[in-house]
This record gives C-alpha cells, structure tokens and sequence, in this order.
C-alpha cells in the first residue's frame, strides 16, 4: 500500500506540478479570448440566477440542441421529474466545490507559496470563469431530453453522442463516481468530524450520524438535493462572507498594506516576508495556480453536469449562471479568507506561529475573538456536509450513464458507508487517489471542449 501511495504522489506531482497546470492555464487563456472575455457578463449572469428570466432583446438565436432518449433499459425513467430552475443547478454546482478546500486550500497556498499566492489564485478564478462557461454551454448544446422531461448532460454525453466516443466517456463517468466516492465523501466526511471532534464529539458516533443524515438527502433524489442545496448554501456561504467582513473590518487598517504585499509577494525575485510567511514570484504562481484550479473544479467538467439539468431557453444563459460559481468559490470566497490571513498576519504577527499550514484560517478567526475558532468549524461543517450532497449527485448522474437508474440503489448505499469510513480513515492515501481520478476528469473533459471549440458562443 506504500509503494501504492508512493507510485501515485509521483505520477501526481508529476502531472499537477507541470503539464496539466500549464494546459488549464491555457485553456481558460484561450476560452477568455475566444468568447470575447464572458467575464465582462458576469452582472447577467448574477442576474439571470436571481431572476430566472432574461429579455426578448438578450435572447440569442442557437437554441438547445436535445437527444430524445433512446430505448435502452438503462435510459429509461419512470419517475417524474420537475423542472430545475437556473439557480437551482447553480447552488447544487457550489454545494460541490465551496467544500474545506476554500478555508484549507487557501490557508495551505499562502503557507507554501507565501502572500502572492492569492494572487495568483484569483486570477486563476477570473480567468477559469471562462472555461466553466465553456463546458456548461457544451454540456447543454448537445444534452439528451429524459422520456419523463428532464435532462443528461455533461462531458460524458457530449464525448458519447457528439464525438462518438464511447470509451473516453465512459472513462469519464467511471472517474465521477470513483472521484465522488474517494474525494468527496472520504475527504469531506474527515473534515466533517475533525471539526465536530473540537467540540467534544466522538469521532465514531459523528461518523454514523452524519452518514445518516446525508442518506436522508440523497435517497431523495436528485430533486430533493436541489432543493436541499437551494436553502443551505446561500446561508452557509452568506455566514461564511460574514464572519470574514468581520475580521477585515477589526483589520481594516491594514487592508492596503495586504494587498501591496500580495502583489510585491506574487512578482517578486526575491521572498516578501511578513511575521512567519514568507514567498517569492514561482512558489507564489505554483501554489496559488494549483490551489485556485482545485478549488474552482473549472476544467473538470463537474459544473456542466448540473447546467445541463436546468430547464432553460438557450445555452448561453445557463452556462453564464453556472459560470458564477466559479466567482463566488474562488474570486470572492477564496479571497476574502485570504485578505483575512494576511490582515491578521500584519495586525499580529506573532498569532500566526504554532499554526500548521492548514490553520492560517484558524488563527484568524481566533484574532476575531475567542468565539471565532468554534465558529469556523461550524463553517468547516457545513462546507463538508454541502459538498458531500453535491457530489453525491455528480456522481449519480454518472452511475445512471453508465448502469442506468438499477445501480443508483447500490451507488447510494456504497456512497453513505463511505461517509462514515472517511471519519476515521487515514486521508493521506485518499487524496492521491483522488488527484489521480481527477487527471481522468480533466483529460477527456479538455479533449472534447478542444475539438468542439467552435461550438461555443458568446453574442
């Protein structure tokens, strides 16, 4: 099993540290150009996933493009289904990725690659906007019409209906599940119960009820995870935004100095050093680059499976909200918990030793006040509980692909025992799993959005 581990940290570092940063890089560079930067309708796309409405004069003229399902026994539905609205497959997308990797990942960049670390993972955010775009608006151009009214999209349906590769999608959705089933419930369900754990909890316990309190979700199906992750994520990410305000506001004074330090830190030769951080121009670009793409998920395709559920008159205005999530996870979540590390580090940097790479976040809270560490974990909490519905459904529609609606049965109850192994397992060898399946994300995902690149528009 070591040498496993061993094998895929350096099949891992080799991809994540090296080629598959530059090619996202690119991609989201080259989808900015190629549909005229979208980023500039990011205030459309807001709007249309608060009203749900657009105007005779914003209407394009490409219109979805729909596959009727064939007869198959493993494409057949029998349950009706009602309409998911914009918002809807928007919350479900961000109850996926604002997952712990928002507190932790950003705490661990600004420890590795120093202040400029944020940087470089908000741009990674304003630049990624695009390729989310992308691969949502593919996703609903070429997704398949449910006999019962809903729809299957995703990378995986457009590589097997438009590009007629039937393989590489099934590699795929086989990757969606695995990565549903590793990454979200073994590394959620851990942090899920080392944050109750800091509240006296025992840790077996936590493990059991959180299992059932997911299952109690998920055996719903799809619509009840909609509408479950409609009501707690504008809560969760609205107490989350909150508790950071507070803490910029108490450092507020230092705000323009943490910003002049994230810039000299993210271009400087040389390392920009504040209390114990401390980092230069290329460990500032690799941690904040790598951070910002794990965060965000643009890339990987996950966001376009739920767009393609959304009941809506064209592509483009769906793939614009679903391009959102990619703002409010990394472009505005990601960093105002980072301001908060570095305000806190320039207000008192002695707080900051003591603190591992993944409690920058911890130490800024607790400068908030002796209330503010508990109030994180119960941030932590339900961050992990989010993230562990959303990708329950991600990886649902994957098993429905490849096994039809007879293996969602077994798929959930593998999903719920998962939940509770994940609290007490080690997560070292996890998290390289799932680095791995998410190069099998990643790849085939890129693949069909090179060759249908002209496929996308943006009027």
């Amino acid at each position: 099993m070591q040498y496993l581990e061993s094998l895929l940290s350096r099949i891992n570092s080799y991809f994540w540290d090296g080629p598959m940063l530059i090619i996202l890089s690119l991609f989201h560079l080259y989808f900015t150009v190629h549909t005229r930067c979208v980023q500039r309708k990011l205030l459309k796309g807001i709007r249309y996933s608060v009203t749900g409405t657009i105007t005779d004069s914003e209407k394009i003229k490409t219109e979805t493009k729909t596959v009727q399902k064939n007869s198959s026994p493993k494409n057949e539905s029998t349950t009706p289904t009602k309409k998911v609205s914009g918002m809807m497959a928007l919350t479900t997308t961000l109850a996926a990725t604002l997952g712990t990797g928002n507190i932790i990942g950003v705490s661990s960049a600004i420890y590795l690659g120093g202040p400029g670390a944020l940087f470089w993972c908000f741009l990674t955010g304003v630049f990624g906007m695009a390729t989310s775009y992308a691969e949502c608006f593919l996703s609903i151009l070429h997704r398949r019409k449910n006999a019962d009214g809903s729809y299957c999209g995703g990378p995986m349906v457009v590589l097997y209906d438009r590009l007629n590769k039937k393989w590489l999608s099934r590699i795929y959705a086989g990757a969606v599940v695995f990565a549903a089933c590793c990454m979200s419930c073994s590394t959620q369900s851990r942090a899920f119960a080392d944050a109750a754990v800091s509240f006296g909890l025992p840790r077996i316990p936590v493990g059991i009820g959180l299992a059932l309190l997911v299952g109690l979700v998920i055996v719903g199906g799809a619509g009840r995870i909609h509408k479950f992750c409609i009501r707690l994520v504008p809560v969760m990410g609205g107490l989350f935004l909150f508790c950071c305000a507070l803490i910029l506001g108490k450092n507020i004074t230092y705000l323009p100095g943490a910003i002049g330090l994230m810039l000299r830190s993210a271009f400087s030769a040389k390392a920009v050093t504040v209390g114990t951080l401390s980092g230069a121009f290329m460990g500032a670009l690799r941690y904040g680059v790598t951070r910002g793409l794990f965060t965000n998920e643009a890339g990987l395709g996950t966001a376009a499976i739920a767009a393609a559920d959304a009941e809506t008159p064209n592509p483009q205005t769906q793939a614009l909200i679903s391009m959102t999530a990619t703002f409010w996870d990394t472009v505005v979540i990601c960093a105002l918990t980072g301001l908060a590390i570095l305000t806190t580090a320039l207000a008192a940097p002695g707080l900051m030793e003591g603190f591992s790479m993944n409690e920058l976040t911890t130490a800024a809270f607790l400068h908030l006040s002796v209330a503010g560490p508990p109030l994180l974990n119960l941030c932590l909490m339900a961050f992990a509980f989010a993230t562990l519905t959303g990708w329950s459904y991600f990886g649902e529609k994957a098993t429905i692909f490849l096994i039809g609606e007879r293996g969602i049965f077994c798929y959930k109850t593998f999903y719920i025992v998962m939940i509770f192994l994940g609290t007490v397992l080690s997560m070292s060898f996890i998290w390289e799993l799932t680095d791995f399946a998410n190069l099998f994300l990643a790849i085939p995902n890129l693949f069909a959005l090179f060759l249908l690149r002209r496929d996308i528009t943006c009027k």
